[in-house]
C-alpha cells in the first residue's frame, strides 16, 4: 500500500459563528470544548474564542452589526493584493459585498475583505501583515 499524506492548517484562518444567544452558546461551547481541554477566552467582550473559533453576538464589532444567518469562514491570503483579487472575483461570481478590502481594527496590519456567498455565508480573505508562520501545516502520513 502506498503512503498517503494530508496537510492541515494551510487554508482556513478562522471560523466565526454569529449567534442569537451568546450566553447559551458560551455555556454550550465551554462545556463541549472543556471536555476536549481546549482553552477559551474573551468572555466579556461581546464574543468568546477557542483556538481559531470565534463566537459573537450580532452587535459585536467582529459581526459588523448584523446576523448573516450562516457561518463566517476566513481564508488566509499571502498579501493585500490577494485580498483585493479575492473580493473582485467573489463579487463577479455571485457574491455580495459585506465589507470592502481594508484595514480592520482586530490587530495592526489586519487587512481583509468580506463577501456573502450565494447562501448568505460571510466569507473573508485576510492578510495579517508582517507575520511569521510557526509551521507551514500539520503533515500526516498514513
Amino acid at each position: 500500500m502506498e503512503a498517503q499524506q494530508i496537510h492541515r492548517g494551510r487554508l482556513i484562518d478562522h471560523i466565526q459563528l454569529v449567534v442569537r444567544d451568546l450566553a447559551a452558546s458560551q455555556a454550550f461551547y465551554t462545556a463541549a470544548l472543556g471536555a476536549l481541554e481546549v482553552p477559551m477566552g474573551g468572555a466579556d467582550e461581546g464574543y468568546f474564542w477557542a483556538d481559531e473559533l470565534f463566537v459573537s453576538s450580532a452587535d459585536s464589532l467582529a459581526a459588523q452589526g448584523h446576523l448573516t444567518g450562516r457561518t463566517h469562514l476566513a481564508f488566509q491570503a499571502q498579501d493585500r493584493a490577494m485580498v483585493d483579487a479575492f473580493y473582485q472575483a467573489a463579487l463577479a461570481h455571485g457574491g455580495t459585498d459585506n465589507g470592502a478590502p481594508g484595514e480592520r481594527p482586530y490587530h495592526p496590519g489586519y487587512y481583509a475583505a468580506f463577501v456573502l456567498d450565494p447562501d448568505g455565508n460571510n466569507i473573508e480573505a485576510v492578510f495579517h501583515g508582517d507575520a511569521q508562520r510557526s509551521a507551514a501545516s500539520v503533515k500526516i502520513t498514513f
